[in-house]
Parts: C-alpha cells; sequence; structure tokens
C-alpha cells in the first residue's frame, strides 16, 4: 500500500492548514483546502515535485476554499467536496472575502460528496463521513488503513470547530465527532484546519468538550 505523504501550508490570516497529500511512489497527489495565497500553495507543490490530480474541499468557509476556483484553472483539475449543503457558501466566496479581505471566487465542485462515498487521493481510498455542526456540509476524509485522517474545522487538538456561524450548530457538532470520529482506533492520526495534528485516541482522553 502507497505511504501518504503530506505536507501543511498555513495560508490566509487564519493559518488555515491547507495541505498537499501525495503518494510517495508516484508523486501524486491532491490539494485539500487552498483558502488562499495560491502562490505559496504552488511554491510547495513544485518544491516537493508534486502532480496534482484533484482539489478537496472539506466546507465552503473562505480560509478553506477562497482560492479554490483559481487554483483549478491554474492546475486544470477537478474538485471533489464538500457535501452539497455548502453550496449556497461556496457560491458566495466573494462576497465572504470582501468581508474578511480574502480575494476569493464562488465555486461549484465537479462532484459534492455524500456520507458513505470514496475518494481515490494519493493513490489511496478515503471513506467520507458528513459531520454537519461547524457548517452544514462539512465532510472528513478517513483512510483507516494508513490510520489517517483529514477533519478540516470539525474537531481540533484539545477543542472542537465554531458553531457560531451561520448555519452552525454546537449539538449537531458533538454528534457529528461522536459518531462520525470517535468511533475510530485511537492511533487515528488527523490533520486538522487549524493547529497542530492529533489523535483520536489523545482527543478522546483529553478534550474537554468531548468529555
Amino acid at each position: 500500500m502507497p505511504k501518504i505523504q503530506a505536507a501543511i501550508v498555513p495560508v490566509t490570516l487564519f493559518q488555515q492548514n491547507c495541505t498537499l497529500l501525495w503518494d510517495k511512489e508516484t508523486d501524486h497527489g491532491v490539494v485539500v483546502d487552498p483558502g488562499g495565497d495560491i502562490d505559496q500553495i504552488l511554491a510547495a507543490i513544485e518544491e516537493n515535485q508534486i502532480t496534482i490530480d484533484k482539489i478537496l474541499l472539506t466546507h465552503g468557509h473562505i480560509d478553506h476554499a477562497g482560492a479554490a476556483a483559481e487554483l483549478k484553472e491554474r492546475l486544470n483539475v477537478p474538485i471533489e467536496g464538500p457535501h452539497k449543503a455548502e453550496a449556497i457558501m461556496l457560491a458566495n466566496l466573494d462576497k465572504q472575502g470582501v468581508q474578511y479581505g480574502i480575494p476569493a471566487r464562488p465555486v461549484t465542485p465537479d462532484r459534492w460528496l455524500e456520507d458513505g462515498d470514496t475518494v481515490e487521493a494519493a493513490g489511496v481510498t478515503f471513506k467520507i463521513r458528513h459531520c454537519p455542526g461547524h457548517s452544514p456540509g462539512s465532510v472528513v476524509f478517513i483512510n483507516e488503513e494508513q490510520k489517517f485522517a483529514l477533519v478540516g474545522d470539525v474537531l481540533f487538538a484539545g477543542s472542537v470547530g465554531r458553531s457560531d456561524l451561520p448555519g452552525g450548530d454546537h449539538d449537531t457538532l458533538i454528534r457529528s465527532i461522536k459518531e462520525k470520529l470517535l468511533p475510530l482506533e485511537d492511533d487515528v492520526t488527523f490533520i486538522c484546519g487549524h493547529g497542530p495534528v492529533s489523535t483520536i485516541g489523545r482527543e478522546r482522553a483529553t478534550n474537554p468538550f468531548l468529555r
């Protein structure tokens, strides 16, 4: 089985973890959540000599999707994700951009993702789980064989995603985490949308929002 390589490129004033994933054997991979600072993303792709096959989006907030339309054009690749409940948010990325001072254009993914779908990326297959609460259409990408997940802004090291933004709901978010993420094994490592990586076991044992 290919071994996934990962590189995090912090982007925008929110220091969002735009993530590059690739198969070290083929150097083919994906960009996850290109929120902005597209020149930094392209430089990281070139530095790691990756051939990008697609863009993945966990949800539609500006710091995660603001550069998706331009990057799609620059790389000539499709966009997969998030869940279709993010359609209105993605259609209004330009308005989000004005609000936060981040240049952005509306974008429509080539493929919406549903709970139970799979996505091929970096030489492996990710299972999709729809995890609303931070936003209505947030999705997470899980590969249990590699013990690895991408969780966007659903779960953080020592915290959980905000639920006070439009479409957010704290009870729904906690339910999503407990039903879709906590059943994973303790040694599953995840990259979140902001801050350091963590493991499911660490969050199960120490995250004050999950006790």
